[in-house]
């Protein structure tokens, strides 16, 4: 119900970018230049200073950010409260994950969710890790699964489970037939790795850092935003990996792949983020209690 001009300039002050909200609001960046426009001449006066391709709130700006963060939050509360006098669990569920969460694991969870609550409509955005709960923070997103702790503030984080993270290679690759693996005698082969911002990358760089092996002295031959596209390359034989387990079960049943531990293991734990100060409705309360369960069943079986 909040006026589309107030949702649409509030992520752009987030941001401090047209270009940055256009994507996080699936609008073209004409739209929303034209909804702030809009809002600047409604109010008679400017609410960003625009220099050298930057821009930044003037202090009417800023006004008007503090009151849209209340008012929509307030405005998404109301609507919740009424969708609930039903009783029934229904409506929009936002929900972002990571990329090995979104491919892996949540597929199925979204599937169970929606055949035991019809009246959802769960819509999934996946990113990397630091995306996702960058729009959870502007309430792009009601709720995020990542892969790595939040380091927003402005977050609250509860954790689902436990994933432990293991080398992956060709079954002809020399580190194939090793019982675990240390971290040392990694530091020199051909490493391929997921991007910055991934939650398994800052993970395995954290990990290595702590071995006193600097990540950028890794051997890293690739660098690639998917685990499909790291699996992909790795089952060629050019170099190993560092991914979770849960991610190659198939491969691993085919023999196209191999896992082993690391020595010592390197596990992570997988969070959900929502916004500190935003109204828990029934809906999101219902799905969190909801995949975390089941987030905890498949690390359990997993392991």
């Amino acid at each position: 119900m909040a006026d589309r001009r107030l949702q649409v300039f509030y992520t752009v002050a987030k941001q401090l970018s047209f270009t940055k909200a256009a994507d996080i609001l699936f609008m073209t960046q004409p739209a929303v230049t034209f909804q702030v426009k809009q809002l600047e001449e409604h109010f008679n006066t400017r609410l960003f200073e625009r220099s050298h391709g930057k821009i930044s709130l003037t202090p009417a700006g800023q006004i008007v950010r503090d009151y849209a963060e209340r008012i929509l939050s307030l405005s998404a509360e109301m609507e919740t409260r009424m969708a609930e006098i039903s009783g029934t669990v229904s409506g929009l569920l936002l929900v972002g994950a990571s990329t090995t969460i979104a491919e892996f694991m949540l597929p199925r969870i979204l599937g169970e969710f929606k055949s035991r609550y019809p009246q959802v409509t769960p819509r999934l955005t996946v990113g990397n890790s630091e995306m996702i709960e960058n729009r959870v923070a502007d309430h792009a997103l009601d709720v995020g699964l990542i892969e790595s702790p939040s380091h927003l503030q402005s977050l609250n984080t509860e954790v689902c489970c436990e994933d432990e993270l293991v080398v992956i290679c060709s079954p002809q690759f020399d580190l194939a037939k090793s019982a675990s693996v240390a971290p040392d005698r990694l530091a020199t082969l051909a490493y391929v790795c997921r991007e910055q911002g991934s939650g398994t990358r800052e993970f395995a760089d954290n990990y290595f850092s702590k071995a006193g092996i600097a990540p950028e002295d890794l051997n890293v031959v690739m660098e690639l935003g998917s685990p499909e596209a790291v699996k992909g390359v790795v089952e060629s034989g050019l170099g190993f990996t560092i991914m979770s387990k849960a991610t190659v079960a198939k491969e691993l049943k085919l023999g196209t792949l191999v896992a082993l531990p690391l020595k010592p293991k390197l596990i992570r734990v997988m969070s959900m983020v929502y916004p500190k100060e935003k109204f828990r409705s029934r809906l999101l309360a219902t799905f969190v209690e909801f995949a975390t369960g089941k987030m905890k069943a498949a690390a359990t079986a997993g392991g």
